[in-house]
């Protein structure tokens, strides 16, 4: 029997939505291969399949009136097999490493843009979950509030609490965590209770020469994130005095026209430790992942055009 029109439109969506998936097959079962193959084969036989069944369901409704699809519009029968699809198949994982300076503050809307999934950053998680005064929230402000230092296993209980929410259903973006052996643990371990696991390592090499005048000159739209340099990427609104400095007033976002602001640990000295912390410890972390087959190792000492293209490279999987 020739597919109805609706049919046809679910088996596509599915045909894309299974493409997309499938190819994380050779990541997922170094995940949980036991799991995969119990679970997530069955779900992933047949794409158009799975939109006969969500067709199917939607005309046994019709017909029966006493399925559990009854009511559901094809959109919504599309949704449930859709959410079947995101239970039995892992998220996409990604982690993006290298230096201060590298360009992962650049290229990371670029790769929520494409792939449509968040990108987590342990300083906002942080704050949100005090603001929220959610559990764990309560154990950092506590923490924070006698001045000492929130450790791994509240930071990982506050990535556990913000990649439950619905954005997170298909994956998630770290920068900036994990930058130790022991951070690296236990979100290994956390993800393995989820029944995920590290998808995809980017890793941003820039010589340390190269460094520090992409720091200094670096500019940042808090809110969002957006990265700006005043010699590779200024923003539209910048001006110099006619001694060649930078007019601060002028620095402002491109999208916004909120201002823009500096960090405080954007200088050269601050550099020098940053990059010392970087290299005794979180080029290790990098070690823990390469045997698992999912560093990708990017150039980012060239274009930022350049790197971007070997970035969407880097994510095929």
């Amino acid at each position: 029997m020739l597919l109805s029109t609706s049919a046809r439109l679910i088996s596509r969506r599915l045909i894309q939505s299974g493409t997309r998936r499938t190819a994380s097959t050779s990541n997922a079962f170094r995940c949980n291969e036991e799991n995969l193959r119990n679970k997530a084969l069955p779900y992933y036989a047949s794409a158009t399949a799975a939109a006969l069944v969500a067709v199917g369901a939607i005309q046994h409704n019709n017909s029966q009136n006493a399925t559990a699809t009854e009511g559901l519009s094809v959109q919504e029968a599309v949704n449930a097999v859709e959410d079947k699809f995101a239970v039995y198949w892992p998220r996409n994982i990604i982690i993006l490493f290298g230096p201060p300076g590298a360009g992962k503050g650049s290229q990371a809307p670029k790769i929520v843009d494409i792939m449509g999934i968040p990108q987590l950053s342990t300083g906002d998680m942080l704050r949100a979950a005090v603001a929220a005064q959610s559990e764990v929230g309560k154990q950092a402000a506590a923490v924070m509030k006698a001045g000492g230092l929130v450790s791994d296993e509240i930071v990982v209980g506050i990535i556990r609490d913000r990649i439950k929410e619905a954005d997170c259903r298909h994956g998630f973006i770290l920068d900036g965590f994990p930058r130790t052996i022991v951070q690296a643990k236990a979100l290994d371990k956390m993800l393995t209770e989820e029944g995920a696991c590290v998808t995809n390592v980017v890793e941003f090499n820039v010589p340390d020469k190269v460094l520090e005048e992409r720091i200094t000159g670096r500019w940042i739209h808090k809110k969002s994130g957006r990265s700006y340099h005043v010699k590779y990427a200024p923003p539209k609104s910048m001006k110099k005095s006619w001694k060649g400095e930078i007019d601060t007033a002028s620095m402002i976002d491109d999208v916004t026209g909120e201002p823009l602001i500096q960090r405080p640990d954007d200088t050269a000295a601050a550099l020098k430790k940053r990059l010392a912390g970087y290299h005794n410890d979180t080029e290790d972390v990098l070690d823990r992942y390469k045997p698992k087959g999912v560093v990708k190792n990017i150039n980012a000492n060239q274009g930022m055009e350049d790197v971007w293209k070997d970035i969407q490279v880097s994510l095929l999987r």
